[in-house]
């Protein structure tokens, strides 16, 4: 109980509330674990009147009884434990349902905040937490308390078993505290470079094309061989600790083990105790001394815990969720940028300076600039995916960073400079995997991205499986099939980043004629890109230089000031 006390006292998320609600199925299960272990004095007790009695007496019935009794006690004490592992166990799904949800959202945010923290493996230290602390790591704990008992036992039985017996324990006990105070530096060394070694290997394989194209497996993999190599060393290193103290451990035990029962025998041979007692001292004594064994074998799992543990506290410490809000109507569109300032996390300047315009319901507003000059963190904060380190982005008003994401989900469609697709249908992408939306709606939005027909050409159509990441597409079409998640739902605000990015002629004119029928629609469209060409149907232009507006207004207007007349004569074409 203390020790989820001190889980709970860590500061405030969903993990330590959860555990702060463990306290009464663990009291529950520690009452069961009060009834298995005094039941299992039954056992010595049984052997005592065996030799004590059954065979002073050569009474068959008794003998019988006696079984039947035992027996049926540990019957019981089976039953109580099963109990007692099913709390457990269903605390942990109870935990599991409490925490990983918000684990896993904490995830994405921490992801765009740029978290180095922010990988799959919290999902793993979850479960290893989870797993760890209603098993093999509550067992340990749950017998340790009713060490005493047992001790008390054999100083009834006689003091001087008692005191081998409490010499031995407490020999134990300082041997687990040198084997993990000796374990921890290079498990911890070897856990940590494992952690180093997946999430190489994880961006490794992410640009697996890139890494095979330019022949850098071999320089990669000695990058990926200098993080194993730490871990297996590190971790032969803490096996061979371990062993050598588990070892130790299981020597001495033994040796207290037959101590008692050359104690036992001397006081037998005194005429101080029953003889009955002899195997009755043994196997109380065993039992006192067996929770110790149990925390020595669970040592590593606890340890990994406890690092499980830490590392969930990082990613939950600021994965709490903001307060609920109140529903938004649907917006016009109505886009203000406020004196916005932005850098990244651990960034030495700004991205963003001093960002200030307007965009009315319906217009289509083009981004250019040079590289660098921050167009795409300009789309992330348009649709709040970032906060501005001052000022605010306003959609019909409301802060787009506050604003239920969600709700707000609903209203806007963002399509990233790279578009990535999740494993499952083309149908499933479309939809943004919401059970909620119609066949109808999602073939819509296909039409209007100019999608459609390229997906009934597809070997299930709709129901087509894209693969992870959409592998079976090509670059054009999962950037296709994204603007078709974009349009979804006709949103009233739309930012495309690089729509055009990997297009062919065919594709292209696909967008263009998207964006006409957004604007049709009466939605608010924010394109960046660096072809002048899809800026044929917009409205207003915003140049970007070294983060700040260099210039904004109409496009006719702006371009003029940027392009030769020849150029602009071919942007206009088509109009």
């Amino acid at each position: 109980m203390k020790f989820l006390t001190f889980m709970a006292n860590q500061p405030d998320n969903v993990l330590t509330r959860t555990l702060a609600d463990a306290k009464r199925p663990f009291a529950v299960a520690a009452l069961f674990s009060f009834f298995s272990n005094m039941l299992y004095l039954a056992m010595p007790l049984y052997t005592f009147q065996v030799y004590g009695r059954v065979m002073v007496s050569q009474s068959v019935a008794t003998l019988l009884w006696l079984t039947i009794v035992t027996i049926f006690v540990f019957v019981v004490s089976a039953a109580i434990d099963d109990f007692r592992a099913r709390i457990l166990i269903n605390y942990g799904v109870v935990l599991d349902q409490k925490v990983s949800g918000r684990l896993f959202s904490g995830l994405f945010d921490a992801a765009v905040r740029g978290d180095p923290n922010a990988r799959s493996q919290a999902l793993r230290d979850l479960d290893t937490f989870r797993t760890t602390l209603t098993g093999v790591g509550a067992a340990a704990f749950f017998d340790l308390p009713w060490i005493p008992v047992f001790l008390l036992v054999l100083f009834v039985i006689d003091p001087w078993v008692g005191v081998v017996t409490t010499a031995g324990a407490l020999l134990l006990l300082a041997l687990a505290l040198l084997q993990e105070r000796s374990v921890r530096p290079p498990m911890k060394d070897a856990n940590d470079a494992s952690l180093r070694s997946y999430a190489f290997t994880e961006a490794a394989l992410r640009n697996a094309e890139v890494v095979r194209a330019m022949g850098m497996l071999p320089t990669l993999g000695g990058a990926w061989a200098r993080h194993r190599k730490v871990t297996i060393e590190r971790g032969a290193e803490a096996s061979e600790m371990s062993n050598v103290y588990t070892d130790t451990i299981k020597t001495v035990r033994m040796a207290i083990q037959i101590l008692i029962i050359a104690v036992g025998a001397y006081l037998i041979l005194k005429g101080k105790i029953h003889s009955g007692l002899l195997f009755a001292n043994m196997i109380l004594a065993s039992k006192a001394l067996q929770p110790i064994e149990k925390i020595v074998a669970a040592w590593e799992p606890l340890n990994n815990m406890a690092r499980a543990h830490s590392r969930l506290m990082t990613v939950l410490q600021r994965a709490e969720p903001a307060p609920p809000a109140t529903a938004l109507p649907r917006p016009t569109g109505h886009l203000s940028v406020e004196g916005v300032n932005f850098a990244p996390q651990g960034a030495s300047k700004l991205v963003l300076a001093n960002l200030k315009f307007k965009v009315q319901p319906g217009e289509v507003v083009g981004v250019i600039g040079p590289s660098g000059a921050g167009k795409s963190t300009l789309a992330r904060l348009l649709v709040g995916i970032w906060r501005p380190i001052n000022g605010v982005v306003r959609l019909d008003g409301a802060d787009v960073f506050t604003w239920d994401r969600a709700d707000f989900g609903r209203h806007v469609g963002y399509l990233p400079q790279d578009t990535e697709l999740f494993a499952g249908t083309i149908r499933n992408n479309i939809a943004r995997f919401r059970a909620d939306v119609s066949d109808e709606e999602v073939v819509r939005a296909a039409q209007m991205a100019g999608v459609h027909d390229l997906i009934l050409r597809m070997p299930k159509g709709y129901d087509t499986e894209v693969g992870e990441g959409g592998v079976i597409l090509s670059a054009g079409q999962r950037q296709r099939v994204g603007l078709a998640r974009a349009m979804l739902g006709d949103p009233a605000f739309i930012v495309l980043d690089e729509p055009n990015a990997s297009l062919d002629a065919e594709g292209e004119e696909a967008l263009l004629k998207a964006v006409e029928a957004m604007k049709a629609n009466g939605s608010t469209v924010v394109i960046i890109s660096h072809k002048a060409g899809i800026f044929r149907a917009a409205d207003k232009m915003l140049v970007l230089r070294d983060g700040r507006v260099e210039l904004f207004g109409p496009r006719d207007e702006v371009m003029s000031r940027l392009l030769k007349p020849a150029e602009v004569r071919a942007v206009e074409g088509g109009r």
